[in-house]
């Protein structure tokens, strides 16, 4: 097994095309054809963590935090950064990160969350734009059913909880073979008039690749003719933040009570009460303030979140409360999910493979301590 078999696993559950543009997602040290010896799980890559992944014979870090974030100009042991790039360097060990692309995943770091406070009815918070691609392709009548089976099979036509959808519409295509041309159906030098299928299909952006290598794989055509367009309809499965409802309404004080004990936090930072129940509650994991008009406008309760300054309370404008959890605490989840998923990916790949050991990192790497 090697990394780049590690790094597909990853993604398929949570693809980088939808991490965040700031963000520094990806293979970020060692090379994707290594031979893997085993896997360490963390939250952050810290040098101490290195040191551990060095202890347990792990050559690959799946970090859900990128150690890197801005560009490094030098690498000098300066700072922390760079400190741990060189070791990790030094005992040729990789670093992946995945941060905002398992932000993003619907059964990513929210939904782990939402999990945790047994929340219903769950949407995504913020829709990410512009994950929604379409295809129209033109295709000789009789080739038409084998295409479309071709392109529902490279993951087209999925919208929602439907598959298999697509639009087709009867007409007749024209061409004009060149000298150079070599036609499949008719002949260089006369114009031909072929019935044809206009088949229009939608995808994830992620999967343009696949969907792109299927229609030229299928298609008879020579030159094959089609369009993508980018579509501003929401993808209620891609993007940040969520928000859910409780089973039963509870009244504000209680409901913090039971965050705090459920999340097992160390202390809550929030807004005035507001002397009623909670019913709809909206979170969004790490430094989520950006999300608090969006948590009013969608009618949430309470937004719990990471990272809020002391003037974005007042944002809350007794619409509801707004609740400081913690940045590391909101994404404590992150480190499960990522293991559970590798085990459970790795086994079915090979359940024998050498390579296939994946661990939980031990070292606590939340750096705001508390009295």
């Amino acid at each position: 097994m090697y990394i780049k078999d590690v790094m597909a696993m990853l993604e398929e559950r949570s693809p980088l095309a939808y991490a965040e543009d700031f963000d520094n997602t990806g293979l970020l040290v060692g090379s994707r054809d290594r031979e893997v010896t085993g896997i360490l799980i963390t939250h952050d890559t810290l040098e101490e963590v290195v040191d551990e992944a060095i202890e347990k014979g792990c050559n690959l870090i799946v970090s859900f935090h990128p150690i890197i974030f801005s560009g490094l100009k030098k690498l000098n042991g300066s700072s922390y950064v760079e400190r741990t790039v060189i070791k990790a360097i030094r005992h040729d060990i990789a670093i992946y990160a995945i941060h905002t692309a398992l932000d993003n995943a619907f059964n990513g770091v929210n939904a782990a969350i939402c999990d945790a406070l047994e929340l219903q009815n769950r949407e995504i918070l913020i829709p990410q734009k512009g994950t929604i691609k379409k295809l129209l392709t033109f295709v000789p009548r009789k080739n038409a059913d084998h295409l479309r089976e071709a392109l529902f099979a490279a993951g087209a036509g999925t919208i929602g909880n439907y598959s298999h959808c697509s639009f087709n519409l009867e007409g007749t295509g024209t061409f004009h073979g060149e000298e150079n041309s070599n036609p499949v159906i008719g002949e260089k030098g006369v114009t031909r008039f072929e019935p044809e299928t206009q088949i229009g299909v939608t995808y994830p952006r992620h999967l343009e690749g696949s969907i792109l290598k299927a229609l030229f794989a299928n298609h008879p055509y020579e030159e094959v003719a089609y369009e993508v367009t980018t579509l501003e309809n929401n993808n209620q499965h891609i993007g940040i933040g969520m928000i859910g409802e409780l089973a039963e309404a509870v009244p504000d004080m209680d409901f913090l009570r039971q965050l705090k004990q459920k999340m097992q936090l160390a202390c809550i930072r929030h807004s005035g009460l507001l002397d009623r129940k909670i019913k709809k509650v909206a979170v969004l994991g790490g430094s989520g303030a950006f999300g608090i008009s969006h948590a009013k406008k969608a009618g949430a309760d309470i937004f719990i979140t990471g990272d809020v300054k002391y003037h974005e309370f007042y944002k809350a404008e007794k619409q509801m409360i707004i609740a400081d959890v913690g940045h590391y605490e909101s994404e404590q989840y992150t480190k499960n999910l990522l293991f559970e998923h590798l085990t459970k990916k790795i086994h079915n790949f090979a359940p024998a493979l050498p390579g296939g050991k994946v661990v939980l990192s031990e070292f606590n790497t939340n750096s705001i301590k508390y009295l």
